[in-house]
């Protein structure tokens, strides 16, 4: 696919959900993420580049509950055009996990395999829980059996989706929407 500008993508796509759906979906996950972690400090992982404008918004919305969180990120992706393929890392957190409990933040949950990988790589650097939020679950029956959201606000058809944060070929990401292409 080629290049688009913001406006000739928007043109061409469906509106799935608006901002105000957003904003009242992570106000609802933080909602839920406070109470589980009600004076605890979490590692708060992001997983970037997707999760970046739900994260950011996640974060200011649990503080205005007063969750503190120790914020770190990572980026990882599997192999592209290669589901289940391996994990490839570009930024390890600096973060110890060691006996931490770490809230996984991504922007969708799509086949899983990526979220499968960076649970178990937690688990293996001695994190005691792992728990993964994510802004969108698509709705199929593709996503690994094992891996599941813990706290999702938005379910999504299965179609090929963009904007807040997810990606066309790493544009469109800034849409304060999500779109999916016209059928």
């Amino acid at each position: 696919m080629s290049k688009l500008t913001l406006e000739q993508a928007v043109a061409q796509a469906d509106l799935l959900v608006d901002r105000p759906a957003i904003d009242q979906a992570i106000a609802g996950i933080a909602d839920a993420i406070a109470r589980d972690y009600r004076g605890e400090v979490p590692v708060f992982l992001s997983i970037m580049n997707g999760a970046l404008p739900f994260a950011g918004q996640l974060a200011l919305e649990l503080g205005a509950r007063g969750q503190d969180a120790q914020f770190d990120y990572m980026q990882a992706s599997r192999y592209h055009g290669e589901s289940g393929g391996e994990l490839v890392w570009k930024h390890r957190p600096v973060s110890a996990l060691f006996g931490r409990r770490v809230l996984l933040v991504d922007d969708i949950l799509d086949e899983g395999f990526t979220l499968q990988g960076v649970r178990e790589w937690c688990l293996e650097q001695g994190a005691t829980d792992v728990r993964i939020a994510v802004l969108a679950v698509k709705k199929h029956d593709r996503c690994l059996p094992d891996v599941q959201a813990d706290y999702a606000g938005i379910e999504l058809p299965d179609r090929f989706v963009f904007g807040f944060g997810m990606d066309v070929s790493e544009s469109l990401r800034p849409l304060p929407a999500i779109y999916a292409m016209k059928q």
